[in-house]
């Protein structure tokens, strides 16, 4: 009796001091997230402002982003591989120069009319500040798993300080590192890092887009069969871009092999053209301007979503530093304004469906997807998210944004036992 009393006491305190870390990450990945995203945002004015000044810049922007990462990056320069890699258990640890590398690569590509996300940067930066507490604390308490809770603990904060939709990190870290499992063991200091970034970037400042839907339809079968249709639609589309980025990494790699100066500059000038000729900058950084004119009324074109897909997957591919995230967003909203009128739905339910689901898609997550629409679009949008986000799941094809995401907890689990046999 003793000794399942003492495992009881052991495991909460245990959870007790993951949750003070949880606390503690939070709190400062919520300040770095905070001027990271406030940055940005400058950053994002300018560019609006003299995006004809700015726009001929990108690429010498590309050419200092591949000699810092050159010069300094080290293991660094692996990005979000690096972090699934030390998350899975394959390599060692996360350095803190990759937090100001990447903050300067992001301000850099977004400045000067990149078409690139933000959310690779803030996962890393809090991966790179949780993974780093874990090696301070270690030393003094053991915890089972610690390496791998203490790095998701780090990937939801970084996720909810910068998008301030905690619920959603949360289940971003938890189902992210191997497509359809769940790690558990993170919950608590995970859910307590997230909350904390969120009210800690808030409070400094940085907001969130928040569009509040009250559908009010019938949930009859005609409604979840076009729902399920949609679904479809926007888990290829998801997969499509995933492989997208991978096909065109790929490709200019191998065109432009041994010379990635060559390699950015050259798509660099491409993708300035481009910018300043379709339509004035309006597919440049995240994609946050689409859907903010989605939602209030204005004007989205039929192939928004296909120049944005484009660009984005162009910009990323030819060497500059960014996301993925954010686009998806973008991306799903678009392509649902073209395809509400064909399905005879309400184009903000649609286009607040495709927001979600072809996040969830291109992610290859599920419960984050639903978490994230329910916490922009309003909870009384769940159930519709769990049609339209479930299908899209099932239909991505099993593909990720994250080269790195194993695919199969199988897999995966027998991965795990020959390491350790090793």
């Amino acid at each position: 009796m003793k000794t399942i009393w003492k495992h009881i006491i052991s495991n909460y305190k245990n959870q007790i001091f993951l949750g003070i870390c949880g606390v503690l990450t939070g709190a400062l990945v919520g300040v770095l997230e905070a001027f990271f995203g406030l940055v940005l945002q400058r950053c994002t004015g300018l560019r609006e402002e003299h995006l004809h000044l700015l726009a001929p810049f990108l690429p010498l922007a590309g050419a200092a982003i591949v000699l810092l990462y050159r010069r300094l990056g080290k293991r660094a320069s692996q990005g979000m591989k690096l972090v699934f890699r030390v998350g899975l258990g394959d390599d060692r640890d996360i350095p803190v120069r990759m937090i100001p590398l990447a903050m300067l690569s992001t301000w850099m590509t977004h400045l000067c009319g990149g078409s690139a996300g933000r959310e690779g940067v803030a996962i890393q930066i809090g991966a790179a500040v949780s993974d780093n507490l874990d090696r301070l604390v270690k030393r003094k308490w053991t915890v089972e798993k610690g390496e791998q809770i203490f790095l998701l603990t780090g990937m939801a904060a970084g996720f909810a300080g910068l998008f301030r939709t905690p619920l959603a990190a949360v289940f971003f870290a938890l189902e992210v590192l191997v497509a359809g499992e769940l790690e558990y063991s993170a919950l608590f200091p995970a859910a307590a890092a997230a909350f904390t970034a969120s009210a800690v970037s808030g409070l400094l400042g940085l907001t969130n887009f928040h569009h509040a839907l009250d559908p009010d339809l019938a949930m009859n079968l005609l409604l979840i069969g076009k729902m399920a249709l949609l679904g479809v639609l926007f888990g290829i589309a998801g997969s499509c871009f995933a492989q997208g980025i991978r096909f065109a990494r790929l490709r200019l790699t191998f065109l432009f092999e041994g010379h990635p100066y060559r390699r950015v500059i050259c798509m660099g000038i491409g993708l300035a053209a481009a910018m300043l000729l379709l339509h004035g900058g309006r597919y440049a950084g995240t994609g946050e301007n689409l859907i903010e004119l989605g939602f209030s009324g204005g004007t989205l074109y039929w192939y928004d979503w296909i120049l944005k897909a484009a660009l984005t997957i162009l910009t990323l591919a030819s060497g500059f530093i960014g996301g993925e995230v954010a686009p998806l967003f973008c991306i799903g909203t678009c392509l649902g304004s073209v395809l509400s009128p064909l399905l005879g739905l309400p184009p903000e339910f649609v286009m607040a469906l495709g927001y979600a689901a072809v996040f969830g898609s291109g992610t290859n997550t599920l419960l984050a997807a639903i978490m994230i629409g329910a916490e922009v679009f309003g909870y009384g949008m769940v159930p519709y998210f769990f049609v339209t986000c479930g299908t899209a799941y099932l239909f991505n094809w099993n593909k990720s944004i994250f080269t790195s995401q194993w695919k199969s907890p199988r897999r995966y689990f027998r991965h795990v036992q020959r390491r350790e046999k090793i």
